[in-house]
């Protein structure tokens, strides 16, 4: 299902992005870092961050200590595969 009208994504290219991430995308500004592109209408943000939070299951709770996805203030990484063409 497209969950972002202005960038065309998916419900799929969410989950894929995020357990591709290197560091786990917590909320809408950082999952569109994971896809190259940016915000527009800000209509999809709450359902990205449902999306996001049943896609890290238990991690979608700050991590505890010593968890590997826990790196606090890290820049989103973009991924190739990912990325859009964003005009």
């Amino acid at each position: 299902m497209i969950v972002c009208s202005c960038h065309v994504l998916s419900d799929h290219d969410v989950r894929s992005a995020v357990h591709a991430a290197e560091d786990l995308p917590r909320n809408a500004k950082q999952i569109y870092g994971c896809l190259g592109c940016s915000a527009e209408c800000g209509r999809c943000a709450r359902t990205l961050k449902s999306i996001i939070d049943e896609a890290l299951g238990a991690c979608a709770k700050a991590c505890c200590a010593g968890c590997p996805h826990s790196q606090a203030g890290a820049e989103p990484h973009v991924h190739a595969e990912f990325a859009l063409a964003v005009s």
